[in-house]
């Protein structure tokens, strides 16, 4: 009896066929019959036949007819795909593969608008625009400017004079000079032979942000790129046709060449695309899906769309951005295991920090406080070691306004660099309308944003290697007064042993990824460009280490919430309580050995959605709003000092006369 395999919305399914008269109909149809008896809502369906959808074999994607009978269509058990109408497939599928995950879910098209003119993005909205949250449009400044400075190129055109990169080579061959009939041919070898990355393809929101970054660019009106063509990127945008962007192959100065040219190539009709409607095909197909024409580039143009640091600013924006959600994060994570260990909130005095009036430090101090606080929250945990013996904690806990806080600061001083990169031209040679002249410059070269994400990744691993430490406390029952690894009947049970382990290897890996890229150049296009900055391998390891950080304190967060289990009935403070029912609602608590995996992974979802901040954001906002006064602008010094005096939880025992002020 033949038999087939058949993948519907990630799942593989096995439908024996008695009858090979059956039709490519019969098939698709009886594969989603499965699949809604197989899902307790029928997969969001009232019956098979309302089910839009059309079948390809997995290997080839080919698409077969439906009035096609099985035994002339398909050999038996062959990989075929039931693509539901409305889904939107993953650009990850790997065809014939049956072990991969897919993932399905319907397109929504945005309805917003962002409007660009080259001087106000910001870090937030280029990650909005890669989710696909907004579609763009010009304002009207952007596109009078974009237009004056093409009237320049034209200009240049038109009296043949000799222009780097507009009737000229490039890099070594800038001295050749280049006949008007071959100017639009000159710009087309310039991208497809700067195609040359290799690697993995950006994913799709990484490929929106990379384009939204360079048509930003383009809006500032230096770049010469006609007012025409900018619009057929802005629709190639707004429709999410996206180009095979391969990460690696940029030295980081002239700019991101190789993965800006694949971008490029994309939008002249070549190479891959993808879009929500037709997963990976031929770019001149994707486009044609959507009404759309391939980019015929005019002179400059080529150079215009690949000229720049839109690369490594991209993906720096996502850095800082996620950087900044760990960051936050952290210290609530952070604030619960102080609580499982019976630490002491003496360390988070105002007047301690107010001596060393780091704004980062003493913005973690605050959040410690405004989570712990007992006269705000009062704590049964805290109460039950209140007149302790032990004076004070190890650094791992006393220390973490110092520690998170330099993290804070650092993020904020790359999120500075970053931002102003974003709206910022970086072409080469730069097209100035009112001065009706191009001037060749050096504003391509990555080192800025280089060097800060290197320094990112350095500031943010910390957040890991203390967090491991507190992991390690947590575990050890002669640290922690718990059971060893956090679980019953140990030897039976292993509980958290190799899920440490996990954050200790992420810990190592992050300590060689924090090596520099920035200090590392080599010169290039016979030595035209004989000095670069390696700014893209510095912002993929950047988002590396920021996903160990995650996945570290993923682990903390749930080896915490562990803790508190073994400190029932007493409860912690109600902020706290807060984050342990958000864990709880995903993971239940360990009472013996099972598959972890999931359920770090779970955590890890908390925290890059952000829901642990979510959860306790409104008390710390409302405790600063009852302990910093609103009259004034706050000094990172008036932010300290302004906070009242907290009657914490003194509870290591330093004086009677300190616990009753």
């Amino acid at each position: 009896m033949p038999r087939y395999t058949v993948h519907v919305r990630g799942e593989w399914l096995a439908v024996p066929c008695q009858n090979s008269a059956n039709t490519v109909r019969w098939l698709g149809k009886e594969a989603v019959r499965r699949y809604m008896k197989n899902k307790p809502d029928n997969g969001g369906f009232n019956s098979v036949e309302e089910v839009q959808f059309y079948v390809r074999r997995c290997k080839g994607l080919g698409l077969l007819d439906h009035d096609d009978t099985l035994d002339i269509a398909l050999e038996d058990n062959e990989f075929v795909e039931v693509v539901i109408e409305g889904d939107v497939m993953s650009p990850d599928f790997i065809p014939s593969q049956p072990e991969g995950v897919y993932l399905y879910s319907k397109y929504r098209e945005p309805e917003q608008y962002i409007s660009l003119d080259g001087n106000s993005l910001t870090t937030k909205d280029l990650v909005n625009l890669g989710k696909g949250l907004y579609k763009i449009k010009l304002t009207p400044e952007a596109e009078d400017k974009v237009k004056a400075s093409r009237g320049v190129i034209e200009s240049i055109v038109n009296e043949r004079r000799v222009v780097y990169g507009i009737t000229t080579g490039f890099g070594k061959f800038a001295r050749t000079v280049i006949p008007n009939s071959k100017l639009e041919e000159l710009q087309v070898n310039l991208v497809r032979s700067h195609s040359a990355g290799v690697g993995k393809p950006l994913n799709p929101e990484r490929s929106r942000m990379l384009l939204a970054l360079r048509i930003n660019v383009l809006a500032k009106g230096y770049s010469g790129i006609s007012l025409e063509t900018l619009h057929q990127v802005i629709e190639a945008f707004n429709a999410s046709c996206l180009p095979y962007i391969p990460e690696q192959g940029t030295v980081g100065a002239s700019g991101d060449l190789a993965p800006l040219s694949h971008l490029a190539l994309g939008l002249i009709g070549e190479g891959k695309m993808w879009s929500p409607k037709s997963g990976w095909a031929d770019a001149k197909y994707v486009l044609q899906a959507h009404g759309l024409k391939p980019v015929t580039l005019k002179p400059k143009e080529g150079l215009a769309l690949i000229n720049g640091t839109q690369m490594i600013t991209s993906l720096g924006c996502e850095a800082v951005e996620r950087a900044s959600a760990i960051a936050r994060q952290a210290d609530i994570v952070a604030a619960l295991t102080l609580e499982v260990l019976k630490g002491t909130t003496n360390a988070f005095d105002t007047d301690i920090h107010a001596l060393r009036p780091h704004r980062g430090q003493i913005e973690v101090a605050f959040r410690f406080r405004s989570l712990l606080d007992s006269d705000h929250h009062p704590s049964e945990i805290a109460e039950s070691h209140r007149f302790c013996d032990r004076v004070q904690d190890a650094y791992t806990l006393r220390c973490c306004p110092q520690v998170h806080g330099v993290v804070n600061d650092t993020i904020g001083f790359v999120k500075d660099i970053i931002t102003t990169e974003l709206n910022s031209a970086t072409d080469n040679p730069m097209v100035f309308a009112e001065r009706k002249e191009t001037i060749s410059g050096g504003n391509f070269h990555g080192e800025y944003p280089a060097k800060a994400l290197d320094y990112l990744a350095i500031g943010v691993h910390e957040l890991a290697a203390i967090s491991e430490r507190r992991i390690e406390r947590l575990c050890n029952p002669s640290l922690s007064e718990l059971p060893p690894f956090l679980v019953t009947e140990g030897g039976l049970n292993s509980g958290f042993m190799i899920a440490h382990c996990t954050a200790a290897s992420l810990v190592s890996e992050n300590k060689a990824l924090c090596h520099p890229s920035s200090v590392d150049s080599l010169s290039t296009s016979a030595a035209t460009e004989d000095h670069v900055s390696m700014g893209g391998w510095a912002a993929r390891k950047a988002l590396k280490v920021i996903e160990h950080v995650e996945q570290v304190l993923a682990v903390e967060l749930l080896a915490a919430c562990q803790g508190i289990e073994f400190l029932r009935p007493l409860r912690t403070t109600t902020p706290l309580e807060k984050v342990y029912d958000l864990v709880r609602s995903v993971v239940r608590p360990w009472m013996k050995d099972r598959f972890m995996a999931p359920d770090l992974e779970a955590t890890h979802r908390l925290l890059l959605d952000q829901k642990v901040w979510e959860v306790a954001e409104p008390y710390i906002e409302k405790y600063k709003r009852e302990h910093i006064p609103e009259s004034r602008p706050i000094s990172p010094t008036a932010f300290s000092l302004a906070a009242a005096k907290n009657t914490l939880r003194h509870h290591h025992s330093d004086s009677d006369e300190y616990d009753e002020q």
